[in-house]
């Protein structure tokens, strides 16, 4: 078994703590049924979107290092995802990153042109940032978006948990993060993956959950006759 970061451990427990990360059934958008399920729409608290903004403010900085200056967070939900990150990236390491999201539309008044926050210019190196990623729509949209501004260098993207399914080639032998890579050139990195998170919580008491065991034997079967039919093949 690898090493685990401690702040990958923490990250899990959050999300437990925090009801974001659920074990049942759930039918998602593509139609698949679950057996499990994360809502970054539960984070709703100050205190939730602080700790969160760290736990990303780190994956980032051990995967991507400091060499970037804008963290770009597509709207809706990547909004308040990167304003929480580069407030916890400065308090954690000292350096001032710019926050940029896009508009659903673009404004022609005040404030004009399809970005919030920073505007994008030559040479300026973005780290993407969402919550999960399952298709890579988002950054079908996204890409875009970020080189109509100019010149500018993706460092990367950041999601906050891997669901380790196969994308859209029909072999199944890439993930939607590696199908990214492979398209877009710039590598897809999550704080945890779900095999983490299946190591962290398996027949072990959850002490965000009160001492349950929140993924007992019956769910670990169910989770992996899920990735049986719609996880990457090796």
């Amino acid at each position: 078994m690898e090493f685990m970061e401690q702040y990958k451990r923490e990250f899990i427990n959050f999300m437990i703590e925090s009801n974001v990360l659920k074990f049942g059934r759930f039918t998602l958008k593509s139609g698949r049924i679950s057996p499990f399920f994360m809502n970054a729409g539960a984070y709703v608290t100050g205190s939730q979107l602080s700790r969160l903004g760290e736990y990303y403010a780190k994956a980032i900085h051990e995967n991507f290092g400091d060499d970037f200056d804008v963290l770009f967070g597509p709207a809706y939900k990547g909004i308040p995802l990167s304003t929480a990150t580069v407030i916890a990236y400065s308090r954690l390491y000292g350096k001032e990153i710019r926050y940029c999201s896009n508009r659903k539309e673009a404004k022609d008044h005040g404030e004009t042109g399809i970005l919030l926050g920073s505007s994008l210019k030559d040479g300026d190196k973005v780290v993407i940032i969402e919550d999960v990623t399952t298709s890579g729509k988002s950054i079908e949209e996204t890409f875009p978006i970020l080189k109509a501004q100019g010149n500018v260098e993706i460092k990367g993207l950041m999601v906050s948990l891997n669901r380790m399914e196969r994308g859209k080639d029909e072999s199944g032998t890439k993930s939607a993060l590696d199908e990214i890579t492979e398209l877009y050139g710039f590598p897809a990195k999550a704080i945890v993956t779900m095999a983490e998170v299946v190591e962290e919580l398996h027949n072990k008491p959850c002490d965000a959950a009160g001492g349950k065991i929140i993924i007992d034997d019956k769910i670990k079967e169910e989770i992996d006759l899920y990735y049986d039919t719609y996880g990457v093949k090796n």
